[in-house]
């Protein structure tokens, strides 16, 4: 299998150990790119999904595997930790060989922008206004996902691709989208506050690309709803692309490219070709209500 070559990656919220972890997607998208800097933006074991449901099939164990051979192959592996997998937070001085844990990491591209990353729970108090508030939205999210996986279960039986219904309700959620703005204005005054040209979060489940006052807001979204990752090709063109039957390039930017150097051309698969059989389908055990 041919693998393609870019420069940086970033994915997050995989919610390793969780039921909607669409696991078999994400290996699929992993054997096909090989890239100089991983970044792991948080959230990529579900340890809170993990004390009320046990539920750990191989696929997901595969997924660590391959991003610890990556590391071991030559890819510089990056571990900023989410509040899923907050427990890694109090081992950022450890030494893990070959994964450096950072609370927060900054990537200079090829161009040499400074691209800040960390998960974006430190923007929850400009999201939720009180705890109630929040726990209704964990409660609610809940539901959309069980929702999510009877319609994938559905979609799969009848031939159709994988598609995101709990993506679409939450679009026609005025709440959501408020939140949603707010969280992207939060982490837009922090990458200012920083000095840098550009931020890449994970968080809320919501794969974003745009530029908010002269600052690009990156969001790698999600491997639960979106199956969506961030990627820098090596000429500096940032991609968000999706990752189920049929790939799809959801937006692109070349803000960070010279335009006075040649640019590579990208080795990226077509989008709209079928992917491998490995990605054809979610995690047979996301079957259980």
């Amino acid at each position: 299998m041919n693998s393609i070559s870019v420069r940086t990656l970033w994915i997050s919220d995989l919610h390793l150990g969780n039921k909607d972890c669409k696991a078999k997607y994400l290996l699929d998208f992993l054997q096909r790119h090989e890239a100089q800097t991983i970044i792991l933006v948080g959230d990529i074991v579900d340890f809170h999904s993990m004390k009320s449901n046990r539920h750990w099939p191989e696929s997901h164990s595969e997924v660590l595997s391959l991003l610890i051979q990556r590391a071991h192959s030559g890819s510089r592996l990056i571990y900023v930790p989410g509040n899923h997998d907050a427990a890694i937070r109090d081992y950022l001085s450890f030494d893990f060989g070959r994964i450096e844990v950072h609370s927060k990491y900054l990537h200079e591209s090829v161009t040499g922008k400074r691209i800040i990353a960390l998960h974006g729970d430190e923007f929850d108090n400009a999201v939720c206004h009180s705890r109630l508030t929040e726990l209704a939205g964990y409660v609610g999210y809940d539901f959309l996902l069980f929702l999510n996986r009877w319609w994938a279960r559905l979609r799969r039986r009848m031939g159709f691709s994988y598609w995101s219904l709990a993506s679409y309700i939450k679009s026609k959620v005025q709440s959501a989208n408020v939140a949603i703005s707010r969280f992207e204005n939060a982490a837009i005054q922090f990458a200012q506050r920083k000095g840098a040209d550009a931020v890449v979060c994970g968080h809320i489940h919501h794969p974003g690309m745009k530029d908010i006052n002269g600052t690009l807001y990156l969001n790698d979204g999600d491997w639960i709803e979106n199956c969506t990752a961030l990627l820098e090709q090596h000429d500096g063109t940032m991609q968000l692309i999706r990752w189920t039957e049929k790939p799809e390039l959801v937006a692109e930017t070349k803000a960070f490219v010279d335009p006075s150097s040649i640019s590579i051309p990208s080795e990226s698969i077509g989008f709209g070709e079928p992917v491998s059989k490995n990605g054809s389908s979610e995690d047979s055990d996301s079957e259980a209500a």
